[in-house]
């Protein structure tokens, strides 16, 4: 067998826009799922019973069932309810709801960790409950669960390649046109599975240089850079 990655290379603006829509994607997924993911679990802390039981209704019903089926849902499924979404929009969409269910329960784990003493400290200087959630207990939650979002994150990021059976030309996507076009498979897919690396990896180093930044006293991450330090 001979690689001819030639030809492969001569579709670098197949790729370049799959690359770049792959970044889009994750990167609206991450903002967007955690703003949600952080509403469901402030509900899930100050809401009443019905809002505890919807959250976790929520949270259950994305977290048992396969990514690809919630995909195939909203964009197969909600035209018929008379809302029609681009597969990009519908990309979106799928991928905002499952990484706000996940990113829920890591939260909640987070907030859970708070120790009550915090809360009543709080709760005796006039706070609101939703001031002690907002200023007491939700920076010091996400701190303590950041590695465990970062790792959602990537995840998300990877997850995306899933897209490419709704049409959406990712980088997935724009591989498999790649492909059908020079019939290089093994090259074509080498050169994705590379440049997926290259990805995760950089999103992962970014959000640890973000978790140092925003969480440097309570996330521990400090103690991590002395110690490679001082190795």
């Amino acid at each position: 067998m001979q690689f001819q990655f030639d030809p492969v290379f001569a579709e670098m603006d197949l790729i370049v826009d799959g690359i770049v829509l792959t970044v889009l994607l994750s990167a609206g997924a991450i903002v967007f799922g955690s703003i949600l993911a952080t509403v469901l679990a402030a509900l899930r802390s100050l809401g009443g019973r019905g809002a505890r039981l919807f959250v976790d209704c929520y949270v259950e019903l994305l977290r048992n069932t396969p990514f690809l089926v919630q995909l195939f849902m909203i964009f197969f499924g909600l035209p018929m309810l008379g809302l029609r979404l681009s597969g990009t929009q519908a990309a979106l969409l799928a991928m905002v709801l499952n990484l706000s269910a996940y990113s829920t329960e890591i939260i909640r784990a987070g907030v859970e960790a708070t120790h009550k003493s915090q809360i009543e400290a709080g709760m005796s200087l006039a706070l609101t409950r939703l001031q002690v959630f907002r200023y007491v207990v939700l920076q010091p939650a996400f701190a303590k669960v950041w590695p465990a979002l970062s790792s959602q994150f990537v995840l998300m990021l990877l997850a995306s390649s899933i897209c490419s059976f709704i049409s959406v030309q990712e980088l997935s996507g724009a591989a498999a046109i790649i492909e059908q076009r020079t019939f290089r498979s093994f090259e074509t897919y080498i050169i994705a599975t590379l440049i997926y690396l290259v990805l995760a990896l950089a999103l992962k180093v970014f959000l640890l240089w973000l978790g140092r930044r925003l969480f440097p006293q309570v996330s521990g991450l400090e103690r991590v850079d002395a110690r490679a330090e001082a190795a």
